[in-house]
């Protein structure tokens, strides 16, 4: 038993060590409150499906910081009325086409970003999620960034934490989607991995046009990461980081939140059925032997299992203080990491049983044919 919470503490501690810390939260945009208004060479793109409960606040945002951006709202035939509250948004250049029906092989945000791309004309578009609200100075930020000579840049949206079920799991999700894709390792120039955070992305559109975006990845559902793979690999930097100047409106407990992992998690493993089985046992190695091991036995494995329990706790706690959350919630990432695991799980099962993800009462088959 002194091998698994010795191996343990290594891969905690390699964590830790390796050059890109991925545990930390170096990358980050914020709002610049006492900026000018932003240059107007951009156009605002909303893909919306149902958000009527949101959309006015997103817009109401947009009035404020960017009220002379053309700003074009595709009404992914919403059935809540969505189009109309946005129409009474009082934004002067607002544009909203009324979506089609995605054709076979598309997913539903593809298609409609493929819709309102289609009436851009600016240099740049800021694809915005329906349910972001965007902090004053927050695009004038996003344009800086831009204007260092960034294709793409991308901010994950700050979680709303309304709710015990999103207090406790939303850091995990961003803590687990910076240490899959290492910020430091995405925005290296010419790097192997790339990624992006959806809500929020401010891109070239000669780019767009040149990567043949949406339809040359019209079926993916991890849709902004397979963007940025797409932008990296035709020579173009990205960058994508933390902030809190863009803030997620969606209230999620905690079926909501295990809907929106399960859409993508058996697809970020490829849909493999051994990379699964690796996935769990690499789960069970770094969070549950470390438990295993300091409440069950004693002497050198009880040490070795709590030094790997501080060190897995001491990786988590950036994300936390980042986001002002209670620090205690280190202590029981690993309950943490079982749920996201059992959704892992769910995903995959739901997969084998012919449906690769359901979003916005969407299924999309496994040939989304």
């Amino acid at each position: 038993m002194l091998i698994l919470p010795a191996v343990s503490l290594a891969l905690w501690l390699g964590l830790l060590l390796a050059p890109w810390q991925a545990w930390r939260c170096r990358e980050r945009l914020e709002p610049e409150r006492q900026a000018a208004p932003p240059e107007p060479d951009f156009t605002v793109l909303i893909p919306a499906r149902d958000e009527a409960a949101v959309i006015a606040e997103t817009l109401a945002a947009l009035r404020g910081d960017a009220a002379d951006a053309p700003v074009i709202l595709v009404d992914d035939q919403s059935r809540d009325g969505t189009a109309a509250i946005a129409q009474r948004s009082g934004l002067q250049h607002l544009t909203v086409i009324a979506g089609t029906p995605p054709p076979a092989g598309w997913t539903g945000k593809l298609w409609a970003l493929q819709q309102g791309l289609a009436a851009v004309t600016t240099p740049r578009v800021l694809l915005l999620d329906a349910d972001i609200r965007l902090a004053a100075g927050m695009i004038a930020a996003l344009q800086r960034k831009a204007r260092e000579g960034h294709a793409l840049v991308s901010v994950c949206a700050e979680p709303c934490w309304r709710g015990m079920a999103a207090r406790w799991l939303l850091p995990a999700f961003v803590y687990f989607f910076k240490l899959l894709y290492p910020f430091a390792l995405a925005n290296r120039a010419g790097g192997p991995v790339a990624a992006a955070a959806g809500g929020v992305i401010l891109a070239d559109r000669a780019v767009l046009a040149r990567i043949d975006a949406f339809a040359a990845w019209r079926d993916a559902i991890i849709d902004d990461c397979t963007l940025a793979a797409h932008a990296k690999r035709a020579g173009c930097r990205c960058w994508v980081g933390l902030t809190h100047g863009a803030a997620s409106l969606r209230k999620a407990d905690l079926a909501g939140i295990a809907r929106m992992v399960a859409r993508t998690a058996y697809v970020q493993l490829r849909e493999s059925p051994w990379l699964l089985l690796a996935t769990t046992a690499l789960m069970v190695l770094a969070f549950w032997i470390p438990v295993i091991a300091a409440t069950a036995f004693g002497g050198p494995v009880r040490r070795l299992g709590l030094a790997a329990w501080l060190a897995l706790a001491a990786c988590y706690l950036p994300t936390l203080r980042y986001y002002r959350r209670n620090l205690a919630a280190a202590v029981l990432l690993p309950l943490t990491a079982t749920f996201y695991l059992a959704v892992t799980w769910y995903s995959a099962w739901r997969t084998l049983r012919g449906t690769r993800s359901v979003w916005k009462d969407r299924r999309y088959q496994r040939d989304l044919g």
